[in-house]
């Protein structure tokens, strides 16, 4: 009888590949969408009034030729190409977010990434998140830990609020009482993509995030496996722990910080 670990090791060398295939195809689709920084490309709005611009466009194409022209067989979900329920029958999909952190890319400032996870049966088992403008690529391979750029990364070792940073709006800290006499002196700063915030979690540049409100499945696939490798937890801000390729790819809010202040963000927006 054959046991998971020995299925697993025998994916191994080809979701390796997979692994390498991701991170070349951020860094490509990164370098494409330098060329429309900071150059007054055009902004359109969407059917749900949320704003895509011409490198939206462009990186979700590359991603698509460099990602499913030699895995033909995997299915696909991006925020910028039309939903196909096909992928729900494919064992392994990309999961990609072609520019995440769109209105932080409008705006000039140097907080957007590319993200792309391949996820197996609902679990993320590689991942890539780049952010050509700091040229800092931050990836994970399942059982593998995470990097960024090429050297170890590590959650915080931060296990109270005193003193953590998170990032978080500052609505947050006010409905938590952070700020209020008496209570943990919790530093809270916003950064827009929210993929990038957990690799910043991720990297023990921040302690932790909160984000509340729906999320969709390509804002935090890659970002779930990042933390996790680097001795993280995320879940959605009810304490459940996410699944991927849903008919519906959708979820209830993030967090995300090392195993023991991730409890107490969990207890702070309950």
């Amino acid at each position: 009888m054959t046991s998971s670990k020995d299925a697993r090791d025998d994916r191994l060398p080809e979701l390796s590949e997979d692994y390498d295939l991701l991170r070349r195809a951020v860094r490509d689709a990164g370098a494409t969408a330098l060329t429309y920084f900071r150059r007054d490309t055009p902004v359109y709005h969407k059917g749900d009034g949320s704003e895509v611009t011409d490198a939206d466009l462009a990186v979700d194409a590359q991603l698509h030729a460099e990602l499913r022209t030699p895995r033909p067989a995997y299915g696909w979900l991006s925020e910028e190409t039309i939903d196909e329920t096909e992928r729900l029958d494919a064992r392994r999909v990309w999961i990609v977010d072609p520019i995440d952190g769109t209105r932080a890319f409008i705006q000039d400032r140097d907080q957007w990434v590319i993200s792309a996870a391949l996820v197996e049966d609902g679990e993320p088992v590689a991942a890539a998140v780049y952010n050509p403008a700091r040229d800092e690529l931050f990836a994970a391979f399942s059982g593998h830990g995470a990097e960024l750029n090429g050297k170890p990364a590590q959650v915080s070792p931060r296990h109270d609020l005193h003193g953590a940073l998170i990032l978080a709006p500052k609505g947050v800290a006010k409905r938590a009482g952070w700020h209020e006499p008496g209570e943990p002196d919790v530093r809270t700063t916003f950064v827009y993509s929210i993929a990038y915030r957990m690799c910043l979690v991720a990297a023990g540049r921040a302690d932790g995030l909160i984000a509340k409100g729906r999320k969709s499945e390509w804002d935090v696939a890659a970002g779930t496996l990042i933390v996790q490798e680097a001795g993280g937890r995320v879940t959605s801000t009810d304490g459940a722990r996410y699944r991927f390729n849903q008919s519906k790819p959708l979820l209830d809010g993030t967090i995300a910080a090392p195993p023991g202040l991730h409890e107490r963000l969990l207890a702070a927006v309950r």
